[in-house]
């Protein structure tokens, strides 16, 4: 990679500007209004998402919340047949 770059100006050839799919910065800090619950969950499950959580440098409450919504995503089309989302 030491190779010096050459730059020219030549023609690029057909060239397609594509519309802007990227979120605005107010939908990237926009947060999902969050919902206290109490839940118990099994020992091996929190040890298990504590130790994931830890080496991924983030919380373990996070990463359960995160599969949660990644869950109700994939089965959001299952959901439209006529049951209500509660």
């Amino acid at each position: 990679m030491s190779a010096k770059i050459k730059y020219t100006d030549e023609p690029l050839g057909k060239v397609q500007v594509l519309p802007d799919f990227l979120p605005s910065p107010a939908e990237l800090a926009f947060r999902e209004e969050g919902v206290k619950v109490t839940l118990a969950l099994s020992k091996k499950s929190i040890e298990f998402f504590k130790s994931e959580a830890s080496k991924h440098h983030t919380q373990y409450q996070r990463m359960i919340r995160r599969l949660l919504d990644a869950y109700v995503d994939a089965q959001a089309p299952a959901s439209r047949s006529g049951r209500s989302r509660a």
